[in-house]
């Protein structure tokens, strides 16, 4: 990298930027929230955007009209346009690691042409997800057996990070409503110590349950620490030597690391280097996502993250809705000084969402060095945290509504209730609706513990209901939100070096704990790291 691109003057140095600035400090001693809507009754109406069935409600965020005239002026200094047309093409946005982001390319239809290297990538997608759909219906038809001749009954996933975010959330949150049948139960093992499988296999029966390794390098070591012990569990209770072949499928990038590990080349569904690894459920990663769902409505789901796709294309920045949730999110992070964001979703089903937006969200965005090797000197990505709304009322909402931090909010609602009385579920809506209008208008009191500041910011996603099709559009909304907040921080949202070094040091410290490394040796480790060591060394000696 050449030292004039690392000297490259930061986004924070631009008038854009220092104009946001300005704007800012002005905008402190303005009309809160509550006194904006007083004086413009159309401001909801300005400020919310219908596309299909989902609505998206900005109105109650700290933004006027000159607010988003700046913002947009800085998108368009810091080149978005084109720089989402770069991304939908297939340009190598990916510097750090020399190749594209193509994870849209995941849910482009069958005539779409995308080229990298020569070659159209949606052919490729298409013939994987045919793979795909062959060996859904073959599994939940009854065609493909276990090693007994029964049905497979149950389905449980092994992975870790984006090869278990993504899928369990998908899969809880569009689980079957009340009264519904499962045809295929799923199960997710995660947990390196094992807690997982020790948990979930000893329920399972060997006959009927199929594993699906998921790994983009499958070389992970939580992810083949699990599969060793479920195909041990496997092994020692068929003592059939065609078990593996009937039992385990693989998810991977590479499939011949696979192969060598025991799946069978039939049964490796392959996806690609420009897979990332938190965007990788729209790939062959989501095989447990179809097999649950069935391919009918994994299809929709991939349908509605296409249909934001087109819209982050073709809607002009000022309607662009994940444009706006970006540029929103660098005006609460960067010029209003808030350090994080809360996701609240009003639905039980949506319980593992902001799980799985911590790590879209914090491991693209948790950089400090621009795409040309600079320094920032600004904040990059906020923290994000959440839960389901109803409960979170009674867990944390008192620091948002009264404490001297606080975080801007996105709710997520669906309308129509999922396997919920429909009277009973009018007390979801009113409760997300009373909420997110109490951190607007607040509460005035005498009293200074009764006391509500208000003020507080907040965003509204009002889906028609929760089916596979509008969650794909939620999941797709923060994807592109993340890049368009990347792009103009400068910064490569791609890449996740800071997750390497604790896994090297990992396998140093495993090889002491294992008896491979010299016993009581601990020089070059911290004090710290030496003491922890000997105690859990001296625990072993006890045991």
């Amino acid at each position: 990298m050449s030292e004039p691109q690392r000297n490259k003057p930061l986004v924070s140095s631009s008038e854009a930027w220092q104009q946001l600035q300005q704007h800012a400090t002005e905008m402190a001693s303005q009309k809160p929230l509550s006194v904006l809507f007083e004086q413009n009754p159309e401001r909801f109406q300005q400020h919310s955007i219908q596309l299909g069935s989902l609505l998206f409600d900005y109105s109650k965020q700290r933004v006027t009209t000159e607010t988003l005239k700046q913002l947009m002026a800085l998108a368009r200094q810091q080149q978005l346009p084109e720089k989402i047309q770069q991304l939908l093409q297939g340009a190598s946005l990916n510097q750090t690691e020399g190749r594209a982001a193509l994870h849209t390319a995941l849910r482009s239809p069958a005539d779409a042409k995308i080229i990298v290297d020569g070659r159209n990538v949606v052919t490729d997608v298409h013939q994987v997800r045919q793979q795909m759909t062959t060996f859904v219906e073959r599994v939940r038809e009854g065609v493909w057996r276990g090693f007994t001749g029964k049905r497979i009954t149950d389905v449980v996933n092994i992975g870790v990070g984006g090869s278990d975010l993504g899928p369990k959330m998908i899969c809880r949150a569009l689980r079957p409503g009340y009264g519904e049948k499962e045809p295929i139960r799923v199960h997710f093992i995660s947990s390196i110590d094992g807690a997982h499988a020790a948990d979930i296999l000893p329920r399972l029966s060997p006959e009927t349950t199929l594993f699906v390794v998921s790994s983009k390098t499958f070389t992970t070591t939580d992810t083949l620490a699990n599969a060793a012990a479920a195909r041990e569990w496997l092994a020692q209770a068929s003592q059939h030597p065609r078990a593996v072949a009937q039992h385990f499928v693989a998810a991977t990038a590479d499939p011949q690391q696979a192969e060598r590990w025991g799946v069978p080349q039939e049964n490796v569904f392959p996806f690609w280097e420009w897979v990332g690894g938190r965007y990788s459920m729209w790939s062959s990663i989501g095989l447990t996502i179809a097999l649950y769902l069935g391919m009918e409505r994994f299809d929709a789901l991939l349908q509605g993250a296409q249909q934001i796709d087109q819209h982050f294309s073709e809607a002009p920045l000022e309607q662009n809705i994940p444009v706006l949730m970006g540029l929103i999110g660098v005006w609460n992070s960067n010029f209003l000084g808030m350090p994080g964001q809360v996701v609240l979703p009003y639905a039980a089903h949506l319980s593992h969402l902001s799980n799985y937006l911590e790590q879209l969200e914090m491991e693209s965005l948790g950089k400090s060095v621009t795409q040309q090797g600079g320094v920032v000197d600004y904040d990059t990505g906020p923290i994000i945290w959440g839960g389901v709304g109803s409960n979170a009322q009674h867990a944390f909402y008192q620091l948002l509504h009264q404490g001297t931090r606080f975080a801007p909010m996105d709710f997520i609602l669906p309308i129509d209730p999922a396997g919920a009385e429909a009277e009973q579920y009018q007390l979801t809506i009113a409760n997300c609706l009373a909420q997110s209008r109490a951190f607007m208008v607040g509460q005035q009191s005498e009293d200074p513990h009764r006391l509500h500041p208000g003020n507080r910011p907040s965003s509204t996603l009002l889906l028609d209901a929760l089916t596979p099709h509008t969650l794909g559009m939620v999941v797709a909304l923060y994807e592109h939100k993340v890049f368009v907040q990347s792009v103009i921080w400068e910064i490569n949202p791609f890449d996740q070096f800071g997750v390497e070094l604790g896994k090297k040091i990992a396998t140093q410290l495993h090889q002491h704990l294992i008896g491979e490394g010299e016993a009581g040796e601990y020089d070059g480790y911290d004090s710290s790291t030496r003491g922890l060591l000997q105690r859990i060394e001296q625990r072993g000696k006890q045991r």
